[in-house]
């Protein structure tokens, strides 16, 4: 174990909540002092690495203990730091009546228990990797869970140069279509 000036149990917690408690935590460390997140979303590593990065904070790592993640993260700014949301975003029911690729950023297994019919499957610690396989000619409607990781995803998309990418709102949890499944 990395020595943490605080530690933080986010176990058996699901997106966004990890980034929640641990943007909470974060507001009681000073500049310079580490948190310790201990999560077991596999998600939560891809997202509070792409979380720490939006808002300024340096992401240290990852360790993994009998099925616990154990992040570290290093607090660099100050609380004036606002976090920024990605725009455009587009509306749920509007994705399935554009002409665009639906990329779905949720961890393999939540993709395998249901997804949007023709939705690509990239999960947001591949994304970096996989950029290639994305048409940057195409509007990518990006969705997750909740809408926290998508966003992050989206504007992770527009720093690698796609200029057609629409952060889906509200995510899958409020999906009223039909699921395909993959199990």
């Amino acid at each position: 174990m990395l020595q943490a000036d605080k530690h933080l149990d986010a176990k058996g917690l699901s997106c966004p909540m990890p980034i929640v408690k641990t943007k909470k935590a974060m507001a009681d460390l000073v500049d310079g002092q580490i948190l310790e997140v201990q999560a077991t979303d596999k998600g939560s590593k891809a997202d509070l690495a792409a979380w720490a990065e939006t808002v300024g904070h340096q992401y240290i790592g990852t360790t993994e203990e009998d099925g616990v993640l154990y992040h570290y993260i290093r607090k660099c700014s100050d609380d004036t730091v606002v976090e920024k949301t990605f725009e455009p975003t587009i509306e749920l029911e509007e994705i399935t009546k554009r002409d665009g690729l639906i990329l779905d950023v949720r961890e393999a297994a939540e993709y395998a228990f249901g997804h949007i019919e023709g939705a690509v499957s990239i999960p947001m610690g591949e994304l970096d990797a996989r950029l290639g396989e994305l048409d940057r000619s195409k509007e990518i409607y990006v969705i997750c869970r909740t809408g926290k990781r998508s966003d992050l995803a989206a504007t992770k998309l527009v720093k690698a140069g796609f200029t057609k990418v629409y952060n889906v709102l509200p995510g899958m949890t409020s999906w009223k279509g039909d699921l395909k499944k993959e199990i």
